[in-house]
């Protein structure tokens, strides 16, 4: 599996990924170290008791991360709960309507992993 045909499989976005980094050789050394990032992991963990200040610290690095890797949809999930709990910006979605978005970014996040084991494998 080619760089390319993984960010087909998980439904990413690789020109914007090669404008970020610039190399494939930078791509696939950050694509590969994506299922030890602890900001995804702590904001999962954030999902389970509902900390405001968790949930956008960590909504907020992922954003980051993923935008520069061009997983867009990871990154569009993670800014929705990231301006949900801007501090000093009003809330907007219930409580059932953020689990709701945390548990897509779930199962978009398990998606890229899986997808990352296939090209990781050759």
């Amino acid at each position: 599996m080619t760089l390319q045909e993984l960010y087909q499989s998980i439904e990413g976005n690789y020109d914007q990924a090669i404008r970020t980094m610039r190399m494939d050789k930078l791509i696939d050394k950050h694509v590969r170290k994506l299922p030890t990032n602890t900001a995804l992991h702590q904001l999962l963990e954030a999902a389970q008791t509902m900390d405001p200040t968790q949930l956008f610290e960590s909504a907020h690095a992922v954003k980051g991360i993923c935008g520069n890797l061009g997983l867009v949809k990871l990154a569009e999930a993670a800014s929705a709960i990231t301006e949900e709990y801007r501090p000093g910006a009003a809330r907007k979605m219930s409580d059932a309507e953020v689990k709701q978005k945390l548990a897509e970014i779930a199962a978009l996040y398990q998606k890229t992993l899986d997808g990352i084991e296939r090209y990781a494998q050759g």
